[in-house]
């Protein structure tokens, strides 16, 4: 097992994530964005700069968190979009040796009809173009179809050929089981439980749910302190010998998805995210969990 971060949360610059990557004694990046876009949005000549910068730095890309069907596109748009979105990450990729692409199964739509038929048919796509390249795309439960519920993730890997997931500690804690009468909140260790089988890799967040004590907002907080059964995810990986990457997405100084975050916060992200990867590193030594470096 290696441990990786998404180091935007640290600083929208390249160095400066390599920076914070080896304060942590890591070697690597999932990359997502650099300079205000993500790393497959940026231009040529600014990807020659974060390729240069990581060339002989010893910190490694081992993942892009892409924009690919996020909770920020619709599945009604031209699919147009999503395949520029390929052609532009899959020879960066290669060109930096990343073996994963985060995706997701585009926004939930405010209507009863979710399109479900051309959700697969699009992911079936996705997943055959990064496949074709020996590059393993892993769906996040985010603020997506497949983040509704586990078994709306289910459903999509079931008819989705060789799409596998990244599962995210904190999303099933601040969003509606849509599969369950009253919508209540999801429980993060049963989404766990029920996709473990499918997961290539891990986002470590945390946070409390939301509630009218926090504005009805979730409230994110340094792994082990909320809502999202971190300890206890862990502890299973560990005892069902989990050899693959566990990266870190604190949240606390940027919430990509929610402007109007309750961690809005003074502190420097840089500081924020070398102490998130200290204390996940802490709950990892207290059970015996070893990790070692990151191998290209």
């Amino acid at each position: 097992m290696y441990l990786t971060g998404i180091a935007d949360e640290a600083s929208q610059d390249i160095k400066e994530q390599i920076s914070a990557t080896k304060e942590l004694g890591w070697n690597a990046i999932e990359s997502r964005f650099i300079n205000g876009k993500n790393i497959h949005d940026i231009s040529e000549e600014e990807f020659e700069q974060v390729f240069n910068a990581l060339d002989g730095s010893g910190v490694y890309i081992n993942a892009f968190g892409s924009a690919i069907g996020n909770w920020g596109k619709d599945v009604r748009d031209d699919f147009s979009i999503t395949e520029a979105e390929i052609s532009r990450a899959i020879p960066r990729m290669k060109k930096l040796g990343a073996k994963f692409v985060r995706i997701m199964s585009y926004k939930v739509l405010d209507q009863e009809d979710q399109l479900v038929d051309e959700r697969i048919r699009r992911l079936r796509l996705i997943v055959e173009a990064f496949s074709k390249e020996g590059i393993t795309a892993v769906h996040e439960n985010c603020m997506n179809y497949g983040g509704m519920s586990w078994k709306h993730t289910i459903e999509l890997v079931e008819a989705v050929p060789g799409m596998k997931l990244v599962f995210d500690t904190a999303n099933p804690a601040f969003n509606r089981d849509r599969s369950k009468l009253g919508e209540p909140w999801q429980s993060p260790l049963e989404f766990y439980q029920n996709v473990k089988e499918h997961i290539a890799y891990v986002h470590i967040k945390d946070c409390l749910s939301p509630s009218p004590e926090n504005d009805n907002k979730e409230v994110y907080t340094y792994p082990g302190e909320g809502h999202g059964c971190v300890k206890e995810i862990l502890q299973d990986l560990k005892d069902t010998g989990y050899a693959g990457g566990i990266s870190i997405e604190p949240h606390l100084a940027a919430v990509f998805h929610d402007a109007d975050s309750n961690n809005q916060t003074d502190e420097d992200p840089k500081d924020i995210y070398i102490r998130y990867g200290k204390e996940l590193m802490s709950i990892l030594d207290s059970i015996d969990f070893q990790y070692t470096p990151y191998s290209s």
